[in-house]
Formats: C-alpha cells, sequence, structure tokens
C-alpha cells in the first residue's frame, strides 16, 4: 500500500496537469526510498521501477501500457489499472511476495545503479524523443 504522502504528491501532480509518467514517478521514488531504508530490496533497477509503476496504476494514476513490452508486461499492466480502486489485497500473498523481496539485494537503488539505469534507457530513446521529453518538462516545470 503507498503512503498517504506519496498519493498526495501524485493527486498534485495530476491537478496542476502533469503527465501520467510524472505522476507515477513518485510512486517509484518511494519504492527507490523503502530499497535504500532496509525495507526491502530488489533483484534489479528495473524490478523496482516495475514495482513503483505497479503501486501507481492500482492507486488509479492512468499510464498505459508500454508499447515496446512483452505480452506479459502488458497483460499486468492492464490487470494493475483494473485492481485501481479495490482495496483488499490477499495478506497470504503479500506476505510472501514482501519475504521474497526481503532476500533481493538493496543496491539495486544506490545512486550509481540508478545512474546507470537511467543511462540506459536513454540511449534507446532516439534524440529527437529525448528532446520532445525535455521541452513538454521545461513547459510545464514551476516557473
Amino acid at each position: 500500500m503507498p503512503e498517504k504522502r506519496t498519493i498526495e504528491r501524485a493527486r498534485k501532480d495530476k491537478r496542476e496537469g502533469k503527465a501520467p509518467s510524472t505522476q507515477a514517478g513518485e510512486f517509484v521514488r518511494e519504492e527507490i526510498e523503502h530499497i535504500r531504508e532496509g525495507k526491502h530490496g530488489a533483484r534489479s533497477t528495473k524490478q523496482a521501477i516495475a514495482i513503483g509503476l505497479s503501486k501507481a496504476r492500482r492507486a488509479g494514476v492512468k499510464l498505459p501500457p508500454p508499447e515496446n513490452a512483452s505480452e506479459e508486461t502488458k497483460e499486468q499492466a492492464k490487470r494493475d489499472t483494473r485492481k485501481a480502486g479495490k482495496k483488499k489485497k490477499s495478506a497470504k500473498r503479500s506476505r510472501a511476495t514482501l519475504q521474497a523481496l526481503k532476500r533481493e539485494p538493496h543496491s539495486t537503488a544506490s545512486k550509481k545503479a540508478l545512474s546507470r539505469q537511467a543511462r540506459t534507457a536513454a540511449k534507446k530513446r532516439s534524440k529527437a524523443s529525448r528532446s520532445r521529453a525535455a521541452k513538454k518538462a521545461a513547459a510545464t516545470r514551476k516557473k
């Protein structure tokens, strides 16, 4: 369950007219913080980001499934979106997931690991795509 503070931040972003990915970023930030605090770990930085995005979808952020992802990932994203608003989760499954994540490394949320992840993600995008995103960000930035 996401923290109240995170949900509030995401709602604020939505009110300000920011993109769903920006709203979801709050949940990813929370997940990275959890790993750094030692609440649990993650096998990779990608997994930590995926957990955050999943939480965002379940919290009601209208985040579409990624176009260039596998069918399984797209299905999971749709499932998460459908689960938005539903409160009760299986306690047994939640506990099992948390126990499994606790056995994973915590170095995946280090500055170095996140930097490496951002760099490889950016490399996959075209210059035009990066430029467009930067201009969009500048347009919605607080003055």
